[in-house]
């Protein structure tokens, strides 16, 4: 395995754990905790997936930049592109539409539920997998 395939195998697997602690475990455990308002539930939530996709991009950045220093197996390459393409259409599509509606809460209106959770939701759900196969992917063919 080259030094540019181990760095985006160590990347990715990290970025797969960021991903399934926060978006799988984090996000819907916090507003089962006890005196957790939907305010202060947004309010965390916001601050929490700023970082999260802060550390998201960098962390593509990284394994795209890994994978451009060596030839990977086209099959990785193929899947790990598309787990940035959906980090990608997070960012661009779903996560400005989250903070609409989360802007609307925190002022103080009565916003209904957005269907752009569930998308976001269902993006993750992709995300996770294509990481996960991405990972194996290059680990399999090094």
């Amino acid at each position: 395995m080259t030094t540019g395939q181990s760095v985006a195998v160590a990347m990715t697997f990290l970025w797969l754990g960021m991903v399934l602690a926060i978006s799988f475990l984090e996000a819907p455990l916090k507003f089962r905790a006890p005196g957790m308002t939907l305010k202060i539930g947004l309010g965390v939530g916001r601050l929490v997936f700023r970082a999260l996709n802060t550390v998201e991009a960098v962390l593509a950045v990284v394994v795209v930049a890994a994978l451009a220093a060596d030839r990977p197996p086209a099959a990785a390459l193929v899947v790990l592109s598309v787990a940035v393409a959906v980090l990608a259409a997070q960012l661009a599509f779903v996560r400005p539409r989250l903070t609409r509606r989360s802007d609307a809460v925190l002022a103080g209106l009565d916003a209904p539920r957005s269907r752009a959770h569930h998308a976001y939701v269902a993006l993750e759900t992709a995300k996770v997998a294509t990481l996960l196969a991405g990972g194996i992917l290059l680990l399999t063919t090094a």
